[in-house]
C-alpha cells in the first residue's frame, strides 16, 4: 500500500508508568483481581448473551423475557418479551429494605446555604406525585416530554416520573438556546415541556422559562409547560398552558403504580450535535439500557452502600443520565448533585463540597481536571479530601500529566482512577479499569468491560497489530446500545454501520498495546495526515499540555500544499505565561522532543479559552473549520460561550 493510501493511524505517545491496585482496596472490591476480571471477561466473550442475561436477572422484571437477543444488523432487541420499569428498579425495590430511609440524593445549590437530602421513600413520594401530575395533563405511555431544568432534584424526579408512566423523555441541557430547544422539541414532537423559572450559574440567574417561552412559539405539539419555582425571578405564565410545579402536584396521590413496560419501550431520546446543522436524537430503550447502567455503576465504581457518589455531570448529558439519574439509584446508592459552577464563589468549591459531604467517589471530566490543575494546588490543599476512595474521568481522553495530578493532588496517591471510554450512543461504559483488579497506566482506558467485544480495525475490517493505530469498533451487540436515530433510521445506518463491514464504528481512533490496553487517540475526523503519516490529535495535545506553560491545548489539521495537512494548535497558557513568538518556538521544540519532529505544530494560536460544549468537550470540529476556512458553518447549538468563537475569529484574522 502506498504511504498516502494507508488507513492506519500512527501512535506517537509513549507511557510506561504502571499503578497496581491497592491490596486493601482489592480485598473489599466487587472484582478483586486481574485474574478474576480476565476469567469473567473470557467467559463473557465466549457467550456475551448469557453474560448479559445473568446481569439482567439482578433487576426486577414483572414478566420474564422469552428471547434474550434478536439481532438483525444493525438493529438489536434485548430481553424480548420481558416487562420491567426503570423507575421501579431505581426506587420501589429498595423500599422493602433498609434503604427506605437512606439518602438517595444529597443536593447542594449554588447559593451555599441550600442543601437538601431526599431519602428513597421521599423520592418515591415525589416521583409518584409528579407522575400523577403528568397524567392529569393527558401524558400517556409513548408521549414525549422535554425536560429543560437546572441541576436540581426535581430534574431527576421528572425523569423518573416519565420512566414510571412510560413517557419518553428528552432532557435538554439548561444552558441551551431557544433555537436548540425548538429543534429538539419539534424533532420528537413533545407534548409537555418541564422547566423552571431560572437556575443559578456563577451567581447569576439563567432565565430558563423566558427561553422556553421563546422556543414554544415555534413548537406546535407542546400543550403544557410545567414550571418549577427555583430562583424566584419574574416570569410570564400563560393561562391554560403554563402550570406551576408546586400547584400541579398539590393534593396528588403519592402512589402511582409503575407501568409494566416492554423491555424495548423507548426510555429516552438524547440529542447530540452532528457535523450537519441538525442534532441527532439517540434513542435508548428500557431493559437493555438499565442493564448496562446498573452493572457498570456497580463494578466500575465499586459501589458500596456506604458510598456517597458524585458524578459532576449535568443530567442534560448522557453521563448525567447513566451515572446520576439511573445507574447509581438502581444500585441503591447515595448520589450527590450540585447545581452550580466549580469556581463559584471561589476556585475550591468542588473540594469544599467533597470535604463537607464526605464524598467517597468523584467522577468528572478531563477538561475540569485540567482547569483545576491550572487554578493551582492551593485550592484542593485547603480541604480534607481523605474521604475519597475512588476517582473517575469521563468525556474525552485524559492526558497523562493531568492524570498524574489528579492521582497525586486529589487522590492523595492512594485512590485508583477509572479512566472510562464510552459515548451517548453506547449508553454505558465500554472500556475501563475495574478499580480492584486492573493495573492502571496514565492516559489509557485499559481493557473492555465484560460483555463488550471491541476491536481496532482498518477500513476493510482487518484487525490492527499491536500498537498500530486504527478505528475503534464494537463487534457484538450489547444491551445498552442505541437502537436508532429518532425519526432517521437511514442516518443511523449510514453514520454507525456503513464505514466498516458488520461492526459498529465508534468514530474514534485507537491503538492496543502489548498489555491489551486501549489508547483512545481522538475522533477520526480529528486525525491529521502529515506527509502520508496519519497522526491522532490527542497525542499531540498531550505533548503540548505536558509543558509547564500550557493549561490546555487543541490540535486540528488544515490543508497544506506540500504536506497534505499541517498541524494547527490552539493553546491556552497558564496564567503567569504570556503569548509570544518565543513561546511558540519553545512549544514547537517541546513537541518535537516529546514525540518527534513529525508531530511538531506548523502554527500555534494562543487563546484565552477554547470553544467547548456545555459538558466540557473541546469542539475541535469548529477549530478545524476556522483553521481551514476562517469561518464556522456547522452546528454550534452545544457551544457554551459564543464569545470564545468570536475572539478566535479575530485572532485568526489578525494572524492572517
Amino acid at each position: 500500500m502506498a504511504e498516502n493510501e494507508r488507513t492506519s493511524i500512527e501512535s506517537v505517545l509513549n507511557e510506561d508508568r504502571v499503578f497496581e491496585p491497592d491490596e486493601e482496596f482489592s480485598r473489599g472490591a466487587h472484582i478483586k483481581s486481574f485474574e478474576e476480571y480476565e476469567r469473567i471477561y473470557d467467559e463473557a466473550a465466549k457467550d456475551p448473551v448469557a453474560f448479559w442475561e445473568s446481569v439482567a436477572e439482578s433487576l426486577h422484571w414483572f414478566e420474564p423475557w422469552h428471547t434474550p437477543l434478536v439481532w438483525t444488523e444493525p438493529h438489536a432487541k434485548w430481553f424480548v418479551g420481558g416487562k420491567t420499569n426503570v423507575s421501579y428498579n431505581c426506587i420501589d425495590r429498595h423500599l422493602e429494605t433498609y434503604r427506605r430511609n437512606k439518602a438517595a440524593i444529597i443536593w447542594e445549590g449554588e447559593p451555599e446555604d441550600e442543601i437538601r437530602t431526599v431519602t428513597y421513600q421521599q423520592l418515591f413520594n415525589e416521583v409518584c406525585r409528579f407522575a400523577n401530575a403528568l397524567k392529569s395533563l393527558g401524558v400517556e405511555k409513548g408521549d414525549r416530554v422535554a425536560i429543560y431544568m437546572p441541576m436540581v432534584p426535581e430534574a431527576v424526579f421528572a425523569m423518573q416520573a416519565c420512566a414510571r408512566i412510560g413517557a419518553t423523555h428528552t432532557v435538554i441541557f439548561g444552558g441551551f438556546s431557544a433555537d436548540a430547544i425548538k429543534d429538539r422539541v419539534n424533532d420528537c414532537a413533545c407534548k409537555v415541556i418541564i422547566t423552571a423559572d431560572g437556575g443559578y450559574r456563577r451567581g447569576k440567574v439563567l432565565p430558563l422559562k423566558e427561553t422556553v417561552d421563546s422556543a414554544v412559539e415555534s413548537c406546535p405539539t407542546v400543550e403544557s409547560v410545567i414550571v418549577l419555582k427555583r430562583a424566584g425571578n419574574e416570569v410570564t405564565m400563560r393561562e391554560g398552558r403554563d402550570h406551576w410545579w408546586h400547584q400541579i402536584v398539590a393534593g396528588k396521590n403519592t402512589e402511582c403504580p409503575a407501568e409494566k413496560l416492554d423491555s424495548e419501550h423507548p426510555l429516552f431520546i438524547l440529542y447530540t450535535s452532528g457535523t450537519t446543522g441538525k442534532p441527532k436524537g439517540i434513542l435508548h430503550t428500557t431493559g437493555g439500557y438499565l442493564t448496562g447502567a446498573y452493572i457498570t455503576s456497580k463494578w466500575v465504581f465499586d459501589l458500596k452502600d456506604e458510598d456517597t457518589f458524585w458524578c459532576t455531570a449535568d443530567v442534560g448529558w448522557i453521563t448525567g443520565h447513566s451515572y446520576v439519574a439511573y445507574g447509581p439509584l438502581a444500585n441503591g446508592s447515595t448520589v450527590l448533585m450540585y447545581e452550580g459552577a466549580p469556581n463559584y464563589p471561589d476556585f475550591d468549591r468542588f473540594w469544599d463540597i467533597v470535604e463537607r459531604h464526605r464524598v467517597t467517589i468523584l467522577y468528572t471530566a478531563p477538561t475540569a481536571i485540567r482547569a483545576f490543575l491550572k487554578w493551582g494546588d492551593e485550592y484542593p490543599e485547603r480541604h480534607d479530601l481523605s474521604s475519597l476512595r475512588l476517582l473517575g474521568t469521563v468525556g474525552e481522553p485524559i492526558n497523562p500529566e493531568a492524570w498524574m495530578w489528579y492521582h497525586r493532588v486529589i487522590g492523595g496517591s492512594r485512590c485508583p482512577i477509572v479512566d472510562t471510554w464510552w459515548q451517548t450512543e453506547t449508553g454505558s461504559i465500554m472500556i475501563t479499569p475495574l478499580p480492584g483488579a486492573t493495573p492502571t497506566v496514565p492516559g489509557t482506558a485499559t481493557r473492555p468491560f465484560p460483555g463488550i467485544i471491541v476491536d481496532i480495525q482498518d477500513r476493510s475490517g482487518k484487525s490492527a497489530e499491536v500498537d498500530e493505530g486504527g478505528f475503534l469498533t464494537i463487534t457484538h451487540p450489547y444491551p445498552s446500545m442505541l437502537r436508532t436515530i429518532w425519526g432517521d433510521d437511514e442516518r443511523y445506518r449510514k453514520q454507525y454501520w456503513s464505514e466498516i463491514p458488520n461492526v459498529y464504528f465508534a468514530g474514534d481512533g485507537a491503538r492496543r498495546d502489548k498489555r491489551g490496553y486501549y489508547w483512545i487517540m481522538g475522533r477520526v475526523d480529528d486525525v491529521i495526515n502529515v506527509s502520508g503519516h496519519r497522526l491522532g490529535t490527542a497525542e499531540i495535545e498531550s505533548a503540548l499540555v505536558s509543558h509547564d506553560a500550557v493549561a490546555e491545548a487543541a490540535v486540528v489539521g488544515r490543508p497544506d500544499e506540500i504536506k497534505g495537512q499541517a498541524i494547527a494548535a490552539f493553546v491556552t497558557l497558564e496564567g503567569r505565561h504570556k503569548p509570544s513568538e518565543e513561546m511558540e518556538e519553545v512549544l514547537k521544540k517541546h513537541v518535537a522532543k516529546e514525540i518527534g519532529s513529525l508531530a511538531k505544530p506548523h502554527d500555534i494560536t494562543f487563546t484565552e479559552a477554547l470553544p467547548k460544549t456545555r459538558s466540557g468537550k473541546i469542539m475541535r470540529r469548529l477549530l478545524r473549520e476556522l483553521a481551514t476556512t476562517g469561518e464556522v458553518k456547522g452546528d454550534v447549538t452545544t457551544l457554551e460561550d459564543f464569545s470564545v468563537l468570536e475572539k478566535l475569529r479575530e485572532d485568526e484574522d489578525g494572524e492572517a
